[in-house]
């Protein structure tokens, strides 16, 4: 008979994933997920908050073991190893997303997961399982609040990210049903991350923290700790809490939401709802209009993306990852928006600037709030150009190609490793399920 609660369905559903449950599709979805978050992962930990959460660490990015940065091998507690990770995943927000959860998905399963995989001698496919079952909890846990959690002011990726880095953890360190409920029972109590704070070191640390989350609720669950058995659904739980709204349903397992909704691979390293913005701003100056042309840029988007880009004139990289006009000045004055687009020197650029002033920025109350649709009209002396765009490039019905993936991943790679190192590295995460120890093929030869 199926259990009433959803923390018992919930835990049902981790304990009893296997491997062979998950559909090709997915499979699929979750290697392209490990690569591209890995190679994000990689990056970040060599600048801002990613830098600074490995030098607290006592690393050196630019002169670590690839192992080691990656926590494969490393001194600290897997819970530690998790948040310098997890935090490094998010510090460029290049990384993927899912509108399933309103947020960003890989970042709070994968470093979780690493953090783990030595002590859990976990195979390629023990880490495909566990980013499956953390998903889809993560997704599910999500859907009776969202996106009014997210309008409310929290941040879902650090809120839902929680539950799913929990049960990832869980399912890899193997707990059995019973551990697995008090593990997210006890994660009910963690979950954190304010809205406020986007634009900020601190933005990306909400990341780390919800990896670290996971690492310890299921750890003590492991070690026979014990909480409330609705502590997610029950009166004063997380959901009366952490949501304006009442919730009502509730699923897991039913469908695949990884393969129905899947993940969004970022094409640009800023905050998601600039994408579509960007992409068709690029559009429209690819046809050849002159920067020099332009007297007036009108930019309409969703209420969400005016909830999130609040730096109109931003003066940092990281304030200027959520400002709309930066972001679109610099899609139709430079010829991509990468990560050399937002570092601090790259700001203040008079030929960017130029055009930011001029870019309008509003919002439409007919689109959905976490709608990604976007209106770009240019404005210049002789004409008007416009151009609509629902969606950005690299959803999951319109993913990256595997060369455009690879680009992203050597984009961020060689900024701390060797071309030799990049190379070994992909071939073994684009052939995760193959890995019969993801530590040893991580390690390599040394």
């Amino acid at each position: 008979m199926r259990s009433s609660l959803p923390e018992e369905r919930l835990s049902e559903f981790v304990a009893g994933i296997e491997y062979d449950d998950i559909p090709a599709e997915c499979t699929d979805t979750i290697t392209r997920a490990f690569v591209d978050t890995i190679g994000v992962m990689i990056a970040g930990s060599s600048e801002g908050a990613g830098r600074t959460a490995a030098e607290s660490a006592g690393i050196e990015p630019m002169d670590t073991a690839v192992e080691t940065l990656l926590g494969i091998d490393a001194d600290l507690p897997a819970d530690s190893v998790a948040l310098r990770m997890g935090t490094a995943s998010h510090a460029l927000d290049y990384d993927d997303l899912s509108w399933a959860m309103n947020g960003h998905p890989s970042i709070t399963l994968v470093p979780a997961v690493l953090a783990l995989a030595n002590e859990a001698d976990a195979s390629g496919r023990d880490l495909i399982t566990a980013y499956a079952a953390g998903f889809e909890v993560e997704c599910a846990v999500a859907d009776p609040v969202s996106p009014d959690h997210y309008e409310a002011g929290w941040h879902a990726t650090a809120t839902f990210g929680t539950f799913g880095a929990t049960a990832a953890a869980a399912h890899l360190l193997e707990l059995d049903e019973t551990e697995i409920g008090h593990a997210l029972n006890i994660a009910a109590s963690m979950p954190s991350g304010l809205k406020r704070n986007f634009g900020s070191m601190t933005k990306p640390l909400h990341a780390g923290l919800c990896s670290r989350s996971g690492v310890t609720a299921s750890r003590l669950s492991d070690d026979g700790f014990t909480a409330d058995t609705a502590a997610i659904s029950g009166d004063r739980g997380f959901w009366d809490l952490y949501s304006p709204v009442e919730w009502e349903q509730f699923s897991i397992g039913d469908r695949w939401v990884l393969e129905e909704e899947g993940i969004n691979i970022k094409a640009y390293p800023c905050c998601y709802f600039t994408h579509t913005s960007i992409a068709a701003a690029q559009t429209l100056t690819d046809d050849g209009i002159d920067p020099a042309d332009i007297e007036r840029v009108s930019v309409t988007a969703s209420p969400g993306a005016g909830d999130a880009l609040h730096h109109a004139n931003p003066e940092t990289g990281l304030e200027a990852k959520f400002s709309m006009e930066y972001t679109v000045a610099s899609a139709i004055v430079r010829d991509t928006v990468g990560l050399a687009t937002f570092r601090d020197d790259a700001v203040d650029d008079p030929d960017v600037q130029r055009i930011r002033e001029r870019v309008d920025f509003s919002t439409d109350d007919e689109l959905a709030y976490d709608s990604h649709e976007a209106s770009v009209r240019i404005h210049t002396a002789a004409d008007t150009y416009e151009r609509q765009q629902e969606n950005p490039p690299g959803t999951h019905d319109d993913p990256l190609t595997d060369e455009e993936l690879r680009f992203k991943f050597d984009e961020c790679t060689h900024t701390v490793l060797s071309d030799a190192e990049t190379d070994r590295l992909y071939d073994t995460l684009s052939s995760l399920s193959a890995q019969a120890d993801v530590s040893s093929a991580i390690i390599g030869d040394r």
